[in-house]
Order: structure tokens, then sequence, then C-alpha cells
């Protein structure tokens, strides 16, 4: 089953990295490892809104949720309201 970290370490890999098999752990910072930059967390947010179907709002763009595999996952998990849900899977409206 494809884990909502997996689908995150995925899209970083393929869109920052560009496949590359840099070695990083889900708790390593992305910005700090040079990863992403400014330009790259608005790219992720956008990811995370469509993949997900969630609305982020701008107080809750601090590195507590975005900085990290470890945070990202924390932060969507809260977000849609399951940690379990594949990630091939976005959440959708009832």
């Amino acid at each position: 089953m494809n884990t909502t970290a997996e689908a995150l370490r995925s899209f970083v890999v393929e869109n920052f990295l560009f496949g590359a098999d840099t070695p990083f752990t889900d708790q390593d910072s992305l910005l700090e490892q040079g990863i992403i930059d400014s330009t790259g967390v608005l790219e992720l947010i956008t990811f995370l809104e469509s993949r997900y179907q969630i609305a982020i709002a701008d107080e809750e763009l601090v590195p507590e949720n975005l900085d990290s595999i470890a945070n990202l996952t924390r932060f969507v998990t809260a977000k849609c309201g399951t940690g379990n849900r594949p990630a091939a899977q976005p959440v959708t409206a009832t």
C-alpha cells in the first residue's frame, strides 16, 4: 500500500531531486538540507492541496507543518483525518 509518507517522499524526490537517489530521512529538514527552497514550498503546497483536496491557510505555512516528510505526514494526516488512506486516493468531499 502506498502511504502518505511514501507519496510525499516520492513527490519530493521526483520534483526537487529530479529522481536522484539522495539519501535523507523523514526527519531531515527539507529546507536546511537544501532539498527545497521557498519556491519549492509553494510547489509543495499546490501538490498537497490538489492531491489531498485540502485548503492550507497562511497561518499553517510554518516549518512545524512543512519542513520534513514526518512533519508533512502529520500535517496531512491531521487535515485529512486519517493516516492510513492510500496516497493514490485523494480526499473527496462528501
